[in-house]
């Protein structure tokens, strides 16, 4: 559905985006994740077709075609990270007049509206309206399209809880319907939340594509398990660290930080030792960590 190939992009003499190869395919739902200046905002809006490559090509749709093209800019909605409308017209006519431009009828107004949490606030000025319902408002604009591929840039970022529900119930309705959503993101419960994929850039490289599923994968390698034990043996901690070596003692706790089969092989070490265990936890890794190892070591 949307393909980057070689992507670059040059502003003057500093490069946002540098050799950027990933794929989004139709129903997927892709979160960017990234520090500020990381070209994040850059690749949306090259797949908007707002932003020509400097080398490289963005391709949508199949067969694809360049993003600058009308053809395929038309598959496309998109929102902006700052989005504002007239002061002085009405959520309602703001939303009128974009599904005017886009060929919807006025029948299906009260539906977005309604959809995004608006209704109440639809006949007031939308110089009245604070950030988070005009970010609202600009959500209303983008879904009104009904466009194959939805493209978001930081589209939670003044959303109140019940924004946030209903931002939500958009991006489940997109999967539901097999349409395609990128969307950058610093909130990891968002990304967490919703993401089939996360695509994750440095200084304007790719420094890791994985699937919820490989990142689940990821976040389990990095769990931790505590076991409370009446004792420690004097060999359970060598023994320990011959299968988890960042193993640690502290007070009355064995601490392990290991994937998950390690973790079961030290928990049968320790019932077979005789040390009493008498408490347990774990927890796995979590994506705020994985992160910012991968934007630490990247740095």
């Amino acid at each position: 559905m949307i393909a980057f190939r070689g992507f670059e992009k040059r502003f003057g003499r500093v490069e946002a985006v540098k050799a950027l190869t990933f794929d989004v395919g139709p129903g997927q739902v892709v979160a960017l994740l990234g520090p500020n200046g990381s070209g994040k905002t850059t690749t949306i809006k090259a797949a908007a077709g707002l932003i020509r490559p400097t080398r490289g090509d963005v391709l949508i749709g199949e067969p694809g075609r360049s993003a600058s093209e009308p053809d395929a800019r038309r598959a496309c909605s998109f929102l902006p990270q700052r989005v504002s409308f007239p002061a002085a017209l009405t959520g309602r006519e703001v939303v009128e007049f974009y599904g005017a431009l886009r060929g919807r009828s006025a029948a299906a107004v009260p539906d977005v509206m309604k959809f995004t949490g608006l209704n109440g606030a639809s006949s007031r000025a939308v110089g009245t309206y604070s950030g988070g319902m005009t970010q609202r408002l600009g959500l209303a604009v983008a879904i009104l399209a009904e466009s194959p591929i939805l493209l978001l840039d930081e589209p939670t970022a003044a959303l109140d809880p019940d924004g946030l529900c209903a931002f939500y119930g958009l991006i489940d309705a997109r999967r539901h319907h097999g349409q395609t959503v990128v969307f950058s993101s610093h909130q990891m419960g968002d990304v967490e939340r919703l993401a089939d994929r996360f695509v994750v850039l440095v200084g304007g490289r790719l420094v890791a594509s994985l699937t919820a599923r490989e990142l689940v994968t990821e976040l389990a390698d990095r769990g931790v398990m505590k076991i409370s034990l009446e004792r420690c043996p004097p060999s359970l901690l060598d023994d320990v660290r011959r299968i988890a070596p960042k193993a640690v003692w502290v007070a009355d706790q064995l601490i392990v930080p290991a994937p998950m089969a390690d973790r079961l092989a030290v928990l049968d070490i320790a019932r077979g030792s005789g040390a009493g265990v008498v408490g347990l936890s774990a927890e796995e890794g979590r994506l705020d960590v994985y992160y910012r190892e991968l934007v630490g070591g990247q740095r």
